[in-house]
């Protein structure tokens, strides 16, 4: 269900090249959510980094978005980079099982397989 590979980076390293292999591979970054930042900044306590990417693929988009609507609450993908313990990790959950677990149809699919290739693409050239 998941993909995560340890990076020898360091964090902010892996952050730059992961932005860096998304947009070569020609997905958009629509946001980047800072948690550890995010955590911190609401009193709670957290020593890791935590930068999770909402990255998309617009014309997959809207194919799924075409055969099924309701699947809007599946995107866009997200790729976290993350620190766990002395370690950089950058991982996702990985398209083609979660898909499978909302619809059958084989046209999407294809459609997760051909997105789920591509962001493993990203996170190795990122790692």
């Amino acid at each position: 269900m998941y993909y995560i590979v340890e990076s020898g980076k360091t964090f902010a390293q892996a952050v730059s090249d992961l932005d860096a292999a998304v947009r070569r591979h020609q997905f958009g970054v629509l946001h980047v959510h800072d948690l550890g930042t995010t955590l911190r900044g609401k009193g709670q306590s957290f020593a890791g980094e935590c930068k999770v990417f909402e990255v998309c693929s617009p014309a997959q988009a809207a194919k799924v978005l075409a055969s099924d609507l309701r699947l809007n609450m599946a995107l866009p993908c997200r790729i976290s980079v993350y620190t766990e313990g002395d370690a950089t990790r950058i991982g996702m959950l990985r398209p083609v099982p979660m898909l499978g677990m909302l619809s059958a149809d084989p046209t999407l699919a294809a459609i997760a397989q051909e997105v789920e290739r591509a962001t493993m693409q990203m996170i190795d050239e990122a790692a």
